[in-house]
């Protein structure tokens, strides 16, 4: 349950969640508390008066019993237990008051509009269960075990062409299984490819397993691979989890995994990495909801072009050569278990098809989920991950490209970039006037890092505080002890290192902003491209759409403070958050959505902007901050004024 949090003498409101720390919420609503240890109560500064409502406090070091019954916290490990009114002292305020002269920070749309884009959808999953009670052979009705089987099939469902059966474990097994269940058993049949074709028999299990019926939704990302457990009976999601692709040792992009699928026994490395990575989410979904790994009845999968070749064991040599052609763009329904995953040996997986090298899977199966091909408004969908893909487009028409975006979101090519983990440096403010940083790390523990969103956030207070310019270099003029010249160039510091995890200080390079204002002016020019492409503008989209893990943590307002996010009404951005997963699970659980997949492959037409003589214009062009054309920022101009 949230609380609404109102800190004085500045009468700034925000929303704050049960497990957030008030200096999380105050960093979110542009309130300035001195914070540099990273929220571990160490360095004591973020001192805050609790004048009203109560707050549940895990460290009251440094505070004296005075400070203490004044209703002085630390706001780094106080969470509101009710709503609260908190104060920012005079000691605190000598250090800075609220950073009014900075826009509120902005996150995206709340998750209750996420169903004004998925809409609804049925339970009416891929497989299904039927209970058969048999009646046990005789001399007078001796016919096969399969043909009984069969027979008890047609009856149960009169109007359904007799089912399929492909495995030799059923024909083997069978007799046996039969006689011990005592003739009653439960058939898991799986649809057919289009609607009137014969079902195909996934398994045959004793006695009534009906109640049991369970389907993985997954995401197979470069970085990460996520999963959900879902009970196809129902539709609801048991368990969830998500561990780190393994194929990590042998490249962090797709780049160099696809140049060591190259080497000798280099595909067959990768691929088994990935499954050892699947079977791992796979053992954590069913020992969370105590079941076995062969009680999955179906695998719904979505992922890039290259993660679904590796897969499968396809070589992904020719999606990095010019004309960019993928081995496949509709992959078969496979036997999981043929590929080493722990599944029945019967038990199919599907990946969604991709549309090019670099468009893959994973954006259709988003693109599915929000449902733009049956929507007239003009949608821009944006995933920024370790690449970077985008799609524009409506239900008449829908073009799409992928931008070498680099990794820098993700913390790569930054000195000390990280993922979002814990002490990962995630929002932080820096004063206008004594340029002392406010840090809020993940899981508030001492600073060792820096993820994307706080890069995001650190280059926009440097860009704000006037610390950079537009070009991303520092300015020579201001004399402080954070602006300094290393080996690396000048650098801005974090962190100092007695502050820090590592012991040694976090900083920002100009290298560092270099790689950003790369990353970000790579993005900015796919959607221009691709608006342009189509005789279109920013001001003709109707909603921006942010899906990927990396979404989630996105602050609108220093988002688009540095080019990364067009400069539109901020009610017309949606978060999806991981719209890969969330359109397999749909399709996992309702067959007629799972149909439509195909209208959205057919409505995409790829583009490539490598070649594009427009898109380098547009880059070039994007490579300040926010942009070298500052009518597409106006929200810039004004905070300026």
């Amino acid at each position: 349950m949230q609380h609404t949090l109102l800190f004085l003498p500045d009468n700034i409101s925000v929303s704050i969640e049960p497990e957030e720390s008030i200096l999380a919420a105050a960093a979110a609503a542009g309130v300035y508390i001195p914070a540099s240890c990273g929220g571990e109560a160490v360095c004591g500064k973020c001192r805050v008066q609790v004048e009203k409502g109560e707050v549940q406090t895990t460290i009251t070091a440094n505070i004296s019993q005075e400070d203490w019954l004044k209703g002085i916290r630390l706001a780094c490990t106080s969470k509101a237990v009710s709503d609260l009114v908190i104060r920012i002292p005079e000691s605190v305020m000598a250090d800075g008051r609220a950073l009014k002269c900075r826009p509120k920070s902005t996150r995206p749309i709340s998750a209750k509009s996420i169903a004004t884009l998925v809409g609804t959808w049925e339970t009416a999953p891929p497989v299904r269960k039927i209970l058969l009670d048999l009646p046990p052979p005789d001399l007078n009705d001796n016919i096969s075990d399969m043909q009984r089987l069969l027979r008890g099939i047609k009856r149960a469902l009169p109007d359904r062409p007799e089912p399929q059966y492909d495995h030799p474990e059923l024909l083997r097994d069978l007799p046996f299984l039969l006689r011990e269940a005592n003739w009653q058993v439960t058939v898991i049949l799986l649809h057919g490819k289009r609607l009137g074709d014969p079902e195909t028999i996934i398994a045959v299990e004793a006695g009534d397993t009906t109640d049991r019926l369970y389907g993985l939704a997954c995401d197979i990302g470069t970085t990460t691979v996520c999963g959900a457990l879902i009970d196809l009976n129902s539709g609801k999601i048991l368990a969830e989890a998500s561990a780190y692709n393994a194929q990590i040792e042998y490249g962090t992009d797709i780049i160099s995994r696809i140049i060591y699928s190259l080497k000798e026994g280099g595909l067959k490395a990768l691929q088994a990495k990935v499954v050892d990575t699947l079977n791992t989410v796979i053992q954590d979904l069913c020992r969370m909801v105590t079941i076995s790994p062969s009680d999955i009845s179906y695998i719904m999968t979505a992922g890039n072009t290259v993660m679904a070749h590796l897969l499968l064991g396809i070589s992904p040599k020719f999606i990095r050569e010019s004309p960019y052609v993928p081995g496949l763009s509709l992959f078969p329904l496979t036997k999981a278990a043929a590929l080493g995953i722990m599944a029945h040996p019967s038990v199919r997986i599907y990946l969604y098809p991709c549309v090019s090298s670099y468009v893959g899977g994973d954006i259709i199966a988003g693109v599915h989920a929000c449902q733009i091909h049956k929507s007239r408004d003009i949608s821009l969908f944006i995933d920024i991950g370790t690449n970077g893909e985008i799609v524009v487009g409506n239900s008449e028409w829908l073009i799409c490209a992928a931008c070498s975006a680099g990794p820098a979101f993700e913390g790569g090519g930054i000195r000390f970039g990280m993922r979002a983990s814990p002490g990962a440096i995630e929002n932080c403010h820096i004063h206008p006037e004594n340029l002392e940083p406010m840090i809020v790390t993940i899981g508030n523990t001492p600073p060792r890092g820096i993820c994307g969103s706080g890069l995001i956030a650190a280059v926009s207070e440097l860009l704000a505080t006037g610390i950079i310019d537009q070009r991303g270099k520092f300015s020579r003029e201001l004399a402080h002890p954070r602006i300094r010249r290393s080996g690396d160039g000048w650098e801005f510091v974090l962190v100092w290192s007695h502050d820090s995890l590592t012991g040694e200080d976090i900083s920002l390079t100009e290298i560092d902003l270099d790689n950003l204002i790369r990353a970000k002016g790579a993005l900015f020019a796919g959607y221009q491209t691709l608006l342009a492409s189509v005789g279109l503008t920013f001001s003709d989209l109707d909603r921006v759409i942010l899906a990927g893990n990396f979404g989630a943590h996105i602050d609108l307002e220093r988002a688009i403070s540095i080019g990364l996010l067009p400069d539109l009404d901020r009610d017309r951005f949606f978060y999806l958050g991981n719209a890969s997963l969330l359109g397999c699970r749909i399709s996992l659980t309702d067959q007629r959505r799972f149909s439509e997949r195909t209208e959205v492959r057919e409505l995409m037409t790829n583009m490539e902007l490598s070649d594009n003589p427009d898109f380098m214009n547009y880059y070039i062009a994007a490579l300040f901050l926010p942009h070298t054309d500052m009518a597409l920022f106006p929200s810039a101009g004004k905070s300026k004024s």
